[in-house]
C-alpha cells in the first residue's frame, strides 16, 4: 500500500511555500532552511534534475519550486527582450541580472546573441505558452514560458495538489522537475541525463512576472558549442499533448576565460582560485578551499565565523552582486567547493580582486549579527586573504 503523506508535514510544507510565494524580498536562509527540511521527509518521487549528484534527487518535491520561487529575483529576473532594447531602462529586470554593469554592454549581449526573443506560441487543448525570454552564454540556460488560457495561483502547482493523483490536479499546471515535465534537448541531446555536466538547475514560478514560469541551467563548463538547435518540451497538467519549442541558437564567443591557479592562505586555512568566467551577462568564480576558517575576535563562544564566502571587485572599486548567498546552519567544514555567479563587469577590467569574508553567526539562533530582511549580515573581510588577478584580454 502506497504510504501517505503526513498530514502535518504537508501542512507545514504548504505554509511555508504560500510564505515564500508572498515574499517579495529574496531570503537564501530561508531557502537553506526550506532545503534542509525537505531532507528530512521521506519522498516517494525521484527528482529528475538535481544539484552535482544524483542522490540529491531524492530531496524532491519542494527543491525546483522553492530554489525557483526564492531565486526568482535573481535567477529569473535576467531576461531582456531585443524589441525593448531601446527602452532598457524601463525594463524591470535590468536592474537585478544586469545591475553594475552598462546599457552598452546589454546590447552587445543582445548583438552577441545572448539574449534572445524567441517569440514562440504553442496552444493545446485552449492553453497557451509563450516562450518570449532566452538566454545563453555557454554558462547557463534561462528562458521564461509566459501561460494563458487559465487562471490558477502560480505556474507550478502547490505541494497539497502535486500529492495528488495526476487525474485530479488542476488543468493548466507546468509539471515542474519533480515530475519529469520539462525536457531540455541540444541537437536532439537530452542535456540532463547523467547530471555530467550540471552544475544547478531550477525550475518553478517567475515572481516577476504573472503566470510566468522561470527555468535555469547552470552548466560546469561550456561543451555545447557556440551554434546549436535547442528544443525545449514542456507538459502541463490536463493536457495530453506536449508543448514543444524549438529554437537555433548562435552566439559569438567572447568570453574570458582566467585559470589563475592562485592560492592564498592565513593560519590553517587557503583558498585556490581555479577559474573565472566573464561574459557580458554572467561573471563566474570556482574556488577550492581547505582549512579551518580563521575567526575575528568577536567570533568566540556562542558566536562563531560562517563558512567563508567571496566578493568580487573590479580596478574600479565596483562590487559585483552576488546572485544567491546562503547561510548554512551548521559550523563550516574544512573543505569546500565554491561554484558561484555573480553580476557582469561594467566593461572588462585590468584586473580583479577577490575578497574573502565571514559572517558572525549565533551557533544557538543560527542568526548572523547584521542580518536583515536584505541583508545576510554584517562581513568580517579578511584583508591578509584578498587577492588581485590580472586579467588577460
Amino acid at each position: 500500500m502506497e504510504k501517505l503523506p503526513d498530514p502535518v508535514e504537508s501542512a507545514e510544507m504548504e505554509a511555508i511555500e504560500r510564505m515564500i510565494r508572498q515574499s517579495s524580498m529574496q531570503k537564501t536562509s530561508l531557502s537553506d532552511k526550506i532545503m534542509n527540511r525537505i531532507g528530512e521527509m521521506e519522498m516517494s518521487r525521484t527528482e529528475k534534475y538535481a544539484k552535482n549528484k544524483p542522490n540529491i534527487m531524492k530531496r524532491a518535491a519542494l527543491t525546483a519550486a522553492a530554489t525557483a520561487i526564492l531565486g526568482g529575483g535573481l535567477v529569473g529576473s535576467g531576461f531582456v527582450s531585443p524589441v525593448m532594447a531601446d527602452a532598457l531602462k524601463q525594463i524591470p529586470m535590468f536592474s537585478t541580472l544586469f545591475e553594475g554593469t552598462s546599457e552598452a554592454a546589454v546590447k552587445a549581449a543582445m548583438d552577441q546573441g545572448l539574449v534572445i526573443d524567441p517569440n514562440l506560441s504553442v496552444t493545446h487543448d485552449g492553453i497557451t505558452l509563450k516562450l518570449s525570454d532566452l538566454l545563453y552564454d555557454g554558462t547557463r540556460l534561462s528562458f521564461i514560458l509566459d501561460r494563458e488560457g487559465v487562471d490558477l495561483p502560480g505556474t507550478v502547482a502547490p505541494f497539497s495538489e502535486r500529492e495528488k493523483p495526476e487525474d485530479q490536479i488542476p488543468k493548466g499546471y507546468i509539471k515542474g522537475a519533480e515530475a519529469a515535465g520539462t525536457t531540455l534537448l541540444i541537437d536532439g541531446k537530452d542535456i540532463m541525463k547523467g547530471f555530467e555536466n550540471i552544475q544547478t538547475a531550477g525550475f518553478g514560478d517567475f515572481s516577476k512576472r504573472e503566470n510566468a514560469y522561470m527555468a535555469e541551467v547552470q552548466f560546469k563548463k561550456p561543451v555545447w558549442g557556440n551554434e546549436f538547435e535547442l528544443t525545449i518540451r514542456t507538459e502541463v497538467t490536463g493536457v495530453d499533448e506536449v508543448f514543444e519549442f524549438k529554437v537555433p541558437v548562435k552566439i559569438e564567443d567572447n568570453t574570458v576565460l582566467l585559470k589563475p591557479n592562485a592560492t592564498k592562505t592565513l593560519e590553517d586555512f587557503s583558498y585556490n582560485v581555479k577559474e573565472m568566467v566573464i561574459t557580458p551577462v554572467t561573471t563566474r568564480l570556482v574556488i577550492d578551499s581547505k582549512g579551518k576558517v580563521p575567526r575575528s575576535p568577536e567570533q568566540s563562544g556562542d558566536y562563531i565565523a560562517s563558512m567563508m564566502y567571496y566578493d568580487i571587485v573590479d580596478d574600479q572599486g565596483n562590487l559585483l552582486k552576488q546572485r544567491q548567498v546562503g547561510l548554512f546552519y551548521s559550523e563550516p567544514k574544512t573543505e569546500y567547493h565554491v561554484d558561484e555567479l555573480y553580476s557582469p563587469f561594467k566593461e572588462t577590467p585590468k584586473t580583479i580582486t577577490i575578497k574573502p569574508y565571514t559572517l558572525t553567526v549565533n551557533k544557538n539562533t543560527w542568526k548572523a549579527i547584521g542580518e536583515t530582511q536584505g541583508s545576510l549580515g554584517t562581513k568580517n573581510y579578511i584583508k591578509d586573504l584578498e587577492m588581485t588577478i590580472p586579467v588577460e584580454k
